[in-house]
């Protein structure tokens, strides 16, 4: 996740709203944009942003920062002082739009009129000052474990059918129906119990109808958004503990039919009758396979209808920074996604106080990568002193990163701050931007 913490490895809050108003303060451009040469599986993606930098300066930026003009207008200008040259905005943080919408409800903490379009100014006011702007979305975490949402016809409320489920819970929520209020609030209960380990309430990356949801949400802002690029989040299972919902198991018992002989079939099915958890413990590398072709599937899907809206926006993604664990652990094989062509760009999370660490898992990535426009590497600021920070931009310097991406721009002008005679934001700025 890009913003946020991945816990559990060191290196690393549908409904219908006002419907959009014209975009005459962000057009796209009127001559229409060269399209380069298409990639095919296997083949090199060939970068050709509207905005190119030699070096990728980038910031996260939480949706929390979006929630009011004054506060977009300022990001926007601190960020461009201190040398920044990209934006990569949180516009689904949690099923929730900081943006116009007709898909899912205005995010809860956005505090001007109903009628304020938090990207539609981003854009505008980054794109005058030369920066590039991309959507920050989401994926599968769709509610933190917190009170509920307000609008009911929030995801987790209208379809809590759609949601994921731990193997902890699978067999204990079997005879549950997910309308049934106490099926959400077990979740909540689980998920705070197990903060550690899972950020929230996920939902269920192989449901068609989450499928469909997320691949509906990027291609409504890929037409109507004057963006650089969109840039996925989340894009993963929590854990190898998911997702145990019965719609999920149902659906890999289809999937496996023609994968294993008829009397295996037969074998697993006689068990299933009595043990829901009989197909995936009899044949748990299928089941990895399974759960990982959920997560590549989908960023096929988007990547190769975001680039027939426009072949120069750029498709990137925060990854789990350590290839092991975000291939067994969390299904999401990021190499593959480059190599084969469904993917710019790569940004690994390489959260961590450990400059050691961080180098092995920039060079890692870098390699992986190739062409080195195809990596930005992740810094977890919040993890670091100021010192260490600069030292990581060195040290992404050095591996000859495409760039790299801060974590996050609310840390350096809020809790990180540090000296207010002397934010974080323009040190790091001054000490590794300065123009």
């Amino acid at each position: 996740m890009a913003g946020c913490t991945v816990i559990t490895v060191p290196a690393d809050p549908p409904g219908p709203v006002a419907p959009p108003e014209p975009r005459d303060e962000q057009p796209r451009p009127a001559e229409p944009r060269a399209e380069p040469s298409r990639p095919g599986p296997g083949l090199p993606v060939l970068l050709d942003p509207v905005r190119a930098f030699e070096e990728v300066r980038a910031l996260w930026v939480v949706r929390f920062t979006l929630t009011s003009e004054e506060a977009i207008t300022d990001m926007v200008e601190r960020a461009h002082a201190a040398g920044f040259n990209t934006l990569i905005v949180q516009v689904r943080g949690r099923a929730d739009a900081f943006y116009l919408s007709d898909l899912e409800p205005r995010g809860e903490s956005v505090r001007e009129p109903d009628g304020f379009d938090p990207l539609a100014l981003v854009i505008r006011e980054a794109h005058a000052r030369g920066m590039a702007v991309h959507a920050w979305i989401n994926t599968h975490l769709v509610w933190g474990p917190t009170v509920h949402p307000t609008d009911p016809d929030h995801l987790v409320i209208a379809n809590p059918d759609w949601l994921a489920v731990p193997k902890r819970l699978g067999r204990e929520l079997f005879g549950v129906d997910p309308f049934d209020p106490s099926f959400f609030d077990r979740l909540v209960e689980d998920a705070v119990a197990n903060e550690s380990t899972v950020e929230g309430i996920y939902s269920s990356p192989s449901h068609p109808l989450v499928q469909d949801r997320v691949h509906a949400v990027w291609l409504d802002l890929a037409r109507r958004y004057d963006l650089d690029g969109l840039h996925f989040d989340y894009i993963r299972f929590p854990s190898a503990d998911y997702d145990y919902s019965l719609g999920a198991l149902e659906r890999f018992r289809l999937w496996i039919r023609p994968e294993v002989t008829d009397a295996r079939f037969a074998e697993l099915d006689g068990a299933y009758a009595g043990d829901l958890y009989a197909f995936v413990e009899g044949e748990p590398g299928l089941w990895d396979r399974f759960r990982r072709e959920q997560i590549t599937s989908l960023v096929e899907r988007i990547y190769r209808d975001v680039k027939a809206v426009d072949p120069r926006l750029v498709v990137s993604a925060a990854v789990i920074a350590d290839r092991e664990v975000a291939f067994s652990d969390r299904f999401q094989d990021w190499p593959t996604w480059l190599r084969d062509g469904i993917l710019d760009i790569a940004v690994p999370m390489a959260y961590t106080p450990d400059a050691g660490r961080f180098l092995d898992l920039v060079e890692t990535a870098r390699s992986a990568a190739g062409d080195r426009r195809r990596m930005w590497a992740g810094i977890g600021a919040y993890m670091n002193t100021p010192e260490a920070t600069i030292q990581m931009i060195d040290i992404a310097r050095a591996e000859d990163s495409g760039g790299v991406v801060i974590f996050s721009y609310d840390w350096v002008v809020g809790e990180g701050e540090g000296n207010p005679a002397d934010p974080l934001l323009e040190r790091i700025g001054r000490a590794r931007f300065s123009r």
